[in-house]
């Protein structure tokens, strides 16, 4: 069973944490993480790409010619796809990337980031993040207490996410602070370090077990 320690906001440690082996030390997976990746990335496209097909360009509702006699080949439209500004053939046309993977494999995908993040020591567990007031000062002080440098993603339950929290991080160059429901594998993954909240820590080790 992993253990890390948990940390109070003044980087001092409050005791030793245990952490479930079923979340925080499962057997790594890399093909379950690159599915999951590639699917959260897949749905994050737009899908407004279009080109114009012959029946949507403008013009050609005339024959060029006759169809015999000219010695020249048969047309039925100066905008078919042969044309100089005739349509597009199997051009790209609005659509959804998204798709579907079932939820054990994502969960196992979560779990297996989190195991990543403990095994290179870079996940960071603090008992809870108040802030009286709305100052970005303050959480800069909070981050350096913890020693985290670099990109950092801070998961905190909803009910610890308040306003002074929210607006204090939010012009913190990379550093991301997001409810833990809303946390996703290929946003961990982007990060340099993890730190979880103790609530959040629960969060997991209920839901993915």
């Amino acid at each position: 069973m992993p253990k890390i320690a948990l940390l109070n906001q003044s980087g001092e440690k409050i005791k030793d944490l245990n952490l479930s082996n079923d979340v925080f030390a499962v057997e790594l997976n890399q093909q379950v993480i690159y599915d999951v990746v590639n699917q959260q990335r897949a749905a994050m496209r737009q899908g407004t790409h279009d080109t114009k097909g012959r029946s949507e360009v403008r013009g050609g509702g005339r024959k060029p010619w006759r169809q015999k006699g000219t010695g020249r080949a048969r047309q039925g439209s100066i905008r078919a796809p042969q044309w100089v500004g005739g349509g597009t053939v199997f051009g790209p046309t609005p659509r959804s990337y998204a798709f579907k993977l079932n939820k054990k494999v994502r969960a196992l995908a979560m779990k297996n980031v989190l195991t990543y993040k403990v095994n290179e020591k870079k996940l960071t567990a603090v008992d809870t993040i108040k802030l009286d007031a709305i100052k970005t000062k303050d959480f800069i002080n909070v981050l350096n207490n913890l020693k985290v440098e670099g990109k950092t993603m801070v998961l905190v339950s909803p009910e610890e996410l308040t306003e002074s929290l929210n607006l204090s991080a939010r012009n913190v160059e990379g550093v991301f602070v997001t409810p833990v429901d809303n946390a996703s594998v290929y946003e961990i993954l982007t990060f340099k370090n993890l730190v979880l909240t103790e609530a959040a820590v629960k969060y997991f080790e209920k839901e993915l077990n």
